[in-house]
């Protein structure tokens, strides 16, 4: 990845969210040689500006990061509410009632595992494997900002009105991005996440 970078490849969503806690924790303590930034993907930790590169790569290939790592974020709760145009057809695919639906949704603690897409968009891991929706075949040309979706293994809210083709379960009036605040996104990777239902026409 160049002279000054290195990038560790990983199984999935779950090895990146450990390594990427591992490591800023590593970094806070001390204990990790300088680097400038730390980046998640995917499947892929990317870590640009280090010092020294034979160092970092003998820490790494030596690391073991356990799931604990993950849970080091901030907590960020996202009030939703669940009137999404695909709440009806993600509980059929899921062989509940759309009320049922919402509770599986709301049960788990989610962590933001990398951004992308968007300014602010977050990827969020949780919810079980055995939850996991498709995207449309056909995206929607627009989605509202404050969209809370589904697509695969990943729980999303849309930021600003775009394109998109995950499933739209529910609505939140949180700003996640605001070119005004330090820093703009509010859903940073390693940030924790619970989505909280509200009722009736609460925005």
């Amino acid at each position: 990845m160049g002279e000054h970078a290195l990038l560790v490849e990983l199984a999935g969503a779950a090895e990146v969210t450990a390594w990427y806690g591992w490591l800023r924790e590593r970094r806070a303590a001390g204990e990790l040689p300088p680097v400038e930034e730390i980046v998640p993907a995917a499947r892929t930790v990317l870590l640009d500006g280090v010092a020294d590169v034979g160092a970092l790569t003998r820490l790494l290939r030596t690391a073991r990061p356990g799931a604990a790592s993950a849970t080091a974020g901030p907590l960020v709760e996202v009030p939703t509410v669940y009137d999404g145009a695909d709440l009806t057809e993600v509980a059929r695919r899921w062989g509940v009632s759309p009320e049922a639906a919402v509770r599986i949704h709301t049960e788990p603690e989610y962590v933001v595992a990398f951004c992308g897409f968007a300014a602010g968009f977050g990827y969020l891991t949780g919810l079980p494997a055995r939850y996991e929706v498709p995207r449309h075949a056909t995206p929607r040309t627009s989605v509202p900002a404050g969209s809370v979706a589904l697509a695969g293994p990943y729980t999303g809210v849309y930021p600003h009105p775009s394109p998109g083709g995950w499933q739209l379960l529910g609505r939140t009036a949180l700003p996640l991005w605001n070119a005004t605040r330090t820093p703009p996104a509010l859903l940073a990777p390693g940030t924790r996440v619970r989505f909280t239902p509200l009722r009736g026409d609460t925005p």
